[in-house]
């Protein structure tokens, strides 16, 4: 078997630099790739009733995205280390396009399922972006420039459901994913024009030789660990508050109609955008005391959040504490990551994510379940446990973590 390509330290990525245009375009397609995993949340009534699915098993839908997108975080993210990146995400954004078309125009539910399918298994080019970006950017710009881009897929996420649910009472479900396959195409043309082609020399590895290499970066990347699990509790908390938060806002004595309820996710988006800014601290070397401030952040910030039935504008607050510290650390793990394997960029991305997929599964589960026991109250403690763990768990590995950042090399 010929030897992993994830353990070749002096192997060296050239880059062309990125404009700050490319840039803020790169964010701009992440957020819009990721929103597509999550129009279909506000649209499942509308959706189980055109195509007579059963309000038991309309949540497949979501599922099947999801799953999708689990998938393609594992099978297409590590292709960003092999082949060129610039034609690599263009035909992903080709493919969402078209997935994007079938859901529009789909005659039965077994092609909704299926351009469901197509669209979060595609939707992964956020990630591949996020590599790429890594790879273009220059060392001392690295963290501002993964800070903006992810910036961009923490807003999207917080936005897909205002997005779909205002174009659906404009003009039907149906031209949610109509209108966006039309704006990916322009994504992927604007993509190719500021995108320069890479002057990289052609990967040694096979494609499998690609996928085995991931497990052996937990061996020889033992910040992967540390980050990712850090990921895992942060979009935990993430989850624990946006899956759950539909249903006191909804409920007697608020009564929010949904629009109203999307409106909330603009205060998420404050705190996304506030966050970028952790970026620049990774950059000089302060990645690990501003995951300290964040964790710490975000373990307050359930104590406003938990004051929803007495101060909603405590409760806002409380939102753009949470979503600025996960989104900071967020930032700052990626930054860090990123530093150790310039040649494995992509598959560091992949199965970091992996980490914030499987976060975000339980977080959504643990919540909507803790809703049902023990109200908001309930999930409240929930997420302030979790923030506890994640604070205790990265003091335990600061020197884990400073030894592996003092052996990343420099690109």
């Amino acid at each position: 078997m010929s030897s992993s390509p994830a353990l070749h330290p002096n192997d060296q990525v050239s880059h062309t630099q990125l404009t700050r245009a490319a840039v803020l375009l790169y964010a701009i397609i992440c957020g819009l790739a990721v929103a597509t995993v999550y129009f279909s949340q506000p649209l499942l009534d509308a959706i189980a009733l055109e195509f007579g699915i059963g309000s038991a098993v309309i949540g497949i839908v979501v599922s099947a995205t999801q799953c999708c997108y689990a998938l393609g975080l594992f099978f297409l993210v590590p292709l960003g280390d092999m082949l060129d990146p610039r034609r690599l995400v263009a035909g992903m954004l080709a493919f969402i396009a078209i997935g994007l078309s079938v859901v529009a125009f789909a005659p039965n539910k077994w092609f909704l399922f299926f351009g469901m399918g197509i669209v979060g298994f595609q939707a992964v080019v956020a990630q591949v972006l996020v590599a790429l970006a890594a790879n273009r950017a220059s060392r001392h710009s690295r963290g501002r420039t993964i800070g903006v881009v992810t910036s961009g897929i923490v807003i999207g996420i917080l936005l897909a459901r205002t997005f779909s649910g205002i174009l659906t009472d404009l003009a039907g479900w149906r031209s949610v994913y109509l209108v966006t396959a039309v704006i990916t195409i322009g994504m992927a043309y604007l993509f190719l024009a500021v995108t320069p082609a890479a002057k990289r020399p052609p990967s040694p590895a096979t494609y499998t030789d690609m996928l085995r290499s991931i497990k052996d970066l937990f061996v020889h990347v033992p910040l992967l660990t540390v980050r990712g699990l850090l990921a895992f509790f942060l979009f935990s908390d993430f989850s624990i508050l946006w899956s759950s938060l539909v249903l006191p806002l909804s409920s007697a004595p608020l009564s929010f109609s949904h629009s109203i309820i999307g409106l909330f996710g603009l205060a998420g988006v404050a705190g996304a955008l506030a966050a970028g800014s952790a970026g620049r601290l990774a950059d000089r070397g302060f990645g690990q005391w501003t995951t300290g401030v964040a964790l710490i952040l975000l373990l307050f910030s359930w104590l406003p959040i938990g004051l929803l039935q007495h101060s909603i504008w405590l409760f806002v607050i409380g939102v753009v504490m949470l979503d600025f510290a996960v989104q900071a650390v967020h930032v700052t793990n990626q930054s860090m990551l990123l530093n150790v394997r310039p040649e494995a960029r992509s598959r560091l991305t992949a199965a970091y994510m992996m980490f914030y997929s499987f976060g975000s599964a339980a977080g959504a589960v643990a919540s909507t379940w803790i809703y049902s026991w023990a109200g908001w109250f309930g999930v409240c403690v929930l997420g302030a446990l979790v923030s506890i763990i994640a604070l205790i768990f990265w003091v335990c590995t600061l020197k884990m973590g400073r030894n592996v950042d003092n052996t990343c090399p420099c690109d």
